[in-house]
């Protein structure tokens, strides 16, 4: 299989991310199922690499009718699951460079320090997180682990998102 497995993962990413962008305009409409379509948006939301779709303004809007700590456990959640495409995609471009030397010293460093860096580019809202997919997926940081703790950070930033959204919308 060689290197057909590396690039059928990339393609599998690149394909998840080109859905959701056609899908992008439709995404809000799931916010109708409550907490099962919030799961949903923040899925969709986070599957794209490097191509921001803004669920959190959806999810925001949501805390107006749901519970803020309920619907940023689901939407953390949804979207940790949603970062493995960036990961997938990362860990065919690492089975295909993992020969160079450049590359073995970066993996050693993500390796080392993969909980902080994961962990705080997950929980502060930028677009650029998928770069931490990509690497985590390069470097072979176990998929469960990364899923894990982008998920802590996802969380928390969501429950904040969440709040913030009930205050908006319901005051304080």
């Amino acid at each position: 299989m060689g290197r057909k497995l590396p690039i059928l993962e990339i393609l599998i990413a690149l394909l998840i991310g080109a859905m959701v962008l056609l899908l992008s305009d439709q995404i809000a409409t799931l916010g109708n199922w409550g907490y099962i379509g919030a799961f949903f948006i923040s899925i969709m939301g986070s599957a794209t690499i490097l191509i921001p779709v803004p669920s959190w303004a959806v999810i925001v809007g949501l805390a107006k009718t749901l519970n803020p700590l309920t619907l940023g456990i689901v939407a953390g959640l949804g979207s940790a699951i949603g970062e493995l495409t960036a990961y997938l995609f990362g860990n065919g471009m690492g089975r295909l460079i993992e020969k160079r030397k450049d590359f073995q010293d970066q993996k050693e460093w993500i390796q080392k320090n993969d909980f902080w860096s994961i962990f705080v580019l997950s929980f502060l809202p930028n677009p650029l997180f998928d770069i931490a997919g990509l690497a985590a997926g390069a470097a072979k940081v176990h998929w469960l682990r990364f899923v894990g703790i982008c998920a802590v950070g996802r969380v928390l930033r969501f429950i904040l998102f969440g709040y913030a959204g009930y205050a908006l919308f319901n005051g304080l």
